[in-house]
Protein backbone atom coordinates (compact mmCIF):
# COMPACT_ATOMS: atom_id res chain seq x y z
CA UNK A 1 0.00 0.00 0.00
CA UNK A 2 1.24 3.44 -0.97
CA UNK A 3 -0.85 6.31 0.43
CA UNK A 4 -0.43 9.94 -0.62
CA UNK A 5 -1.90 12.91 1.22
CA UNK A 6 -2.21 15.85 -1.14
CA UNK A 7 -0.33 18.90 0.07
CA UNK A 8 -2.07 22.17 -0.71
CA UNK A 9 -2.99 25.46 0.89
CA UNK A 10 -5.04 23.97 3.75
CA UNK A 11 -4.59 22.75 7.29
CA UNK A 12 -5.34 19.53 9.16
CA UNK A 13 -2.88 17.33 7.29
CA UNK A 14 -0.94 16.41 10.43
CA UNK A 15 -3.97 15.01 12.24
CA UNK A 16 -4.77 12.81 9.22
CA UNK A 17 -1.19 11.53 9.26
CA UNK A 18 -1.53 10.68 12.96
CA UNK A 19 -4.82 8.84 12.31
CA UNK A 20 -3.14 6.72 9.63
CA UNK A 21 -0.19 6.05 11.94
CA UNK A 22 -2.63 4.72 14.56
CA UNK A 23 -3.78 2.24 11.91
CA UNK A 24 -0.18 1.29 11.13
CA UNK A 25 -0.30 2.84 7.67
CA UNK A 26 2.50 5.20 6.58
CA UNK A 27 1.68 8.01 4.16
CA UNK A 28 3.51 10.65 2.16
CA UNK A 29 2.46 14.30 2.11
CA UNK A 30 3.11 15.54 -1.41
CA UNK A 31 2.07 17.88 -4.21
CA UNK A 32 4.21 15.96 -6.73
CA UNK A 33 2.04 14.73 -9.60
CA UNK A 34 4.08 11.60 -10.28
CA UNK A 35 4.05 10.53 -6.63
CA UNK A 36 0.31 11.07 -6.42
CA UNK A 37 -0.36 9.12 -9.65
CA UNK A 38 1.77 6.23 -8.37
CA UNK A 39 -0.18 5.94 -5.10
CA UNK A 40 -2.56 3.12 -4.29
CA UNK A 41 -4.79 5.52 -2.31
CA UNK A 42 -5.04 9.31 -2.24
CA UNK A 43 -6.37 11.42 0.63
CA UNK A 44 -7.38 15.05 0.10
CA UNK A 45 -7.86 16.57 3.57
CA UNK A 46 -8.34 20.17 4.46
CA UNK A 47 -9.27 22.88 6.88
CA UNK A 48 -9.35 26.31 5.27
CA UNK A 49 -11.13 28.30 2.59
CA UNK A 50 -12.16 27.20 -0.89
CA UNK A 51 -11.16 30.49 -2.49
CA UNK A 52 -7.54 30.18 -1.31
CA UNK A 53 -7.20 26.42 -1.79
CA UNK A 54 -8.37 26.24 -5.42
CA UNK A 55 -5.74 28.71 -6.79
CA UNK A 56 -3.00 26.63 -5.13
CA UNK A 57 -4.29 23.48 -6.86
CA UNK A 58 -4.62 25.26 -10.20
CA UNK A 59 -1.13 26.79 -10.08
CA UNK A 60 0.36 23.31 -9.68
CA UNK A 61 -1.91 21.54 -12.15
CA UNK A 62 -3.33 19.44 -9.34
CA UNK A 63 -6.90 20.29 -10.32
CA UNK A 64 -6.49 18.48 -13.66
CA UNK A 65 -4.55 15.64 -12.05
CA UNK A 66 -7.17 14.92 -9.40
CA UNK A 67 -9.96 14.58 -11.97
CA UNK A 68 -7.93 11.97 -13.87
CA UNK A 69 -7.08 9.71 -10.93
CA UNK A 70 -8.51 6.18 -10.95
CA UNK A 71 -7.36 4.87 -7.56
CA UNK A 72 -9.50 5.25 -4.39
CA UNK A 73 -9.62 8.95 -3.50
CA UNK A 74 -10.99 10.42 -0.27
CA UNK A 75 -11.74 14.10 0.31
CA UNK A 76 -12.19 15.19 3.93
CA UNK A 77 -14.05 18.36 5.04
CA UNK A 78 -12.83 21.17 2.74
CA UNK A 79 -11.44 18.41 0.50
CA UNK A 80 -14.98 17.10 -0.10
CA UNK A 81 -16.34 20.61 -0.75
CA UNK A 82 -13.60 21.27 -3.32
CA UNK A 83 -14.71 18.10 -5.14
CA UNK A 84 -18.09 19.73 -5.80
CA UNK A 85 -18.88 22.07 -8.70
CA UNK A 86 -19.09 25.42 -6.96
CA UNK A 87 -18.77 26.89 -3.47
CA UNK A 88 -20.45 30.01 -2.18
CA UNK A 89 -17.26 30.57 -0.16
CA UNK A 90 -15.65 33.32 -2.22
CA UNK A 91 -17.85 32.38 -5.21
CA UNK A 92 -15.35 29.66 -6.11
CA UNK A 93 -15.43 27.27 -9.07
CA UNK A 94 -14.30 23.89 -7.77
CA UNK A 95 -13.28 20.52 -9.24
CA UNK A 96 -16.70 19.37 -10.44
CA UNK A 97 -16.33 15.69 -9.52
CA UNK A 98 -19.64 15.83 -7.67
CA UNK A 99 -22.27 17.83 -9.57
CA UNK A 100 -23.33 19.72 -6.46
CA UNK A 101 -23.27 23.24 -5.07
CA UNK A 102 -21.70 24.01 -1.69
CA UNK A 103 -23.74 26.58 0.22
CA UNK A 104 -23.37 28.54 3.45
CA UNK A 105 -25.58 27.49 6.32
CA UNK A 106 -28.35 30.07 6.86
CA UNK A 107 -28.43 32.11 10.04
CA UNK A 108 -31.93 30.80 10.74
CA UNK A 109 -34.26 28.01 9.63
CA UNK A 110 -38.05 28.32 9.96
CA UNK A 111 -37.60 31.43 12.06
CA UNK A 112 -35.25 29.73 14.52
CA UNK A 113 -31.61 30.84 14.80
CA UNK A 114 -28.95 28.40 13.61
CA UNK A 115 -25.46 28.55 15.09
CA UNK A 116 -22.82 28.70 12.36
CA UNK A 117 -20.39 26.99 12.09
CA UNK A 118 -21.94 23.59 12.63
CA UNK A 119 -19.50 22.29 15.23
CA UNK A 120 -19.44 19.09 17.25
CA UNK A 121 -20.89 15.59 17.08
CA UNK A 122 -23.81 14.75 14.83
CA UNK A 123 -25.17 11.51 13.46
CA UNK A 124 -24.96 9.97 10.01
CA UNK A 125 -28.15 8.59 8.48
CA UNK A 126 -28.97 6.59 5.34
CA UNK A 127 -25.46 5.12 5.28
CA UNK A 128 -24.65 2.92 2.30
CA UNK A 129 -21.78 1.63 0.22
CA UNK A 130 -18.34 0.18 1.03
CA UNK A 131 -17.07 3.30 2.84
CA UNK A 132 -19.88 2.98 5.39
CA UNK A 133 -19.54 -0.73 6.20
CA UNK A 134 -19.22 -2.11 9.75
CA UNK A 135 -20.42 1.10 11.40
CA UNK A 136 -22.86 1.25 14.33
CA UNK A 137 -26.51 1.96 13.52
CA UNK A 138 -26.17 5.17 15.53
CA UNK A 139 -22.97 6.53 14.02
CA UNK A 140 -21.83 9.93 15.26
CA UNK A 141 -19.06 11.93 13.59
CA UNK A 142 -17.27 15.18 14.39
CA UNK A 143 -18.06 18.22 12.24
CA UNK A 144 -16.64 21.75 11.97
CA UNK A 145 -17.97 23.64 8.94
CA UNK A 146 -19.93 26.68 7.84
CA UNK A 147 -20.64 25.43 4.30
CA UNK A 148 -22.41 22.24 3.24
CA UNK A 149 -22.98 20.14 0.13
CA UNK A 150 -26.61 19.91 -0.93
CA UNK A 151 -28.61 16.71 -0.55
CA UNK A 152 -27.94 14.42 -3.49
CA UNK A 153 -28.50 10.92 -4.94
CA UNK A 154 -24.69 10.65 -4.77
CA UNK A 155 -24.88 10.85 -0.97
CA UNK A 156 -23.75 7.74 0.91
CA UNK A 157 -24.60 9.39 4.25
CA UNK A 158 -26.75 12.32 5.27
CA UNK A 159 -26.87 14.57 8.32
CA UNK A 160 -29.42 17.08 9.63
CA UNK A 161 -28.41 20.47 11.00
CA UNK A 162 -31.25 22.90 10.49
CA UNK A 163 -31.59 21.26 7.07
CA UNK A 164 -30.54 17.98 5.48
CA UNK A 165 -27.17 17.89 3.75
CA UNK A 166 -24.81 15.34 2.19
CA UNK A 167 -22.30 14.32 4.85
CA UNK A 168 -20.62 11.71 2.59
CA UNK A 169 -20.55 11.33 -1.19
CA UNK A 170 -19.36 8.82 -3.77
CA UNK A 171 -18.87 9.00 -7.54
CA UNK A 172 -16.89 6.14 -9.10
CA UNK A 173 -13.54 5.96 -7.23
CA UNK A 174 -14.09 9.34 -5.58
CA UNK A 175 -15.35 9.54 -2.00
CA UNK A 176 -15.89 12.58 0.19
CA UNK A 177 -16.80 13.09 3.83
CA UNK A 178 -17.76 16.42 5.38
CA UNK A 179 -16.88 15.31 8.91
CA UNK A 180 -13.39 14.69 10.24
CA UNK A 181 -12.70 10.95 10.18
CA UNK A 182 -9.50 11.54 12.14
CA UNK A 183 -11.48 13.13 15.00
CA UNK A 184 -14.49 10.81 14.92
CA UNK A 185 -13.27 8.14 17.36
CA UNK A 186 -13.74 4.45 16.48
CA UNK A 187 -16.29 5.14 13.76
CA UNK A 188 -13.95 7.51 11.97
CA UNK A 189 -11.12 4.97 12.22
CA UNK A 190 -13.42 2.32 10.70
CA UNK A 191 -14.23 4.60 7.76
CA UNK A 192 -10.50 5.10 7.14
CA UNK A 193 -10.00 1.30 7.34
CA UNK A 194 -12.83 0.83 4.84
CA UNK A 195 -11.23 3.36 2.50
CA UNK A 196 -7.82 1.71 2.70
CA UNK A 197 -9.42 -1.67 1.90
CA UNK A 198 -10.79 -0.33 -1.40
CA UNK A 199 -9.01 -1.35 -4.59
CA UNK A 200 -8.81 0.31 -7.99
Amino acid sequence: MNVSIIKYNAGNIQSVLFALERLGVPATVTDNAEEIKASSHVIFPGVGAANSAMPYLQQRGLDHLIRQLTQPFLGICLGMQLMCTHSEEGNTACLGIFDLAVKKFPDEVDGLPLTVPHMGWNNLTQKKGPLMENLPDEMYAYFVHSYYAESSPKAIANTHYGLDFSSALQHRNFYGVQFHTEKSADGGAQILKNFLALTS
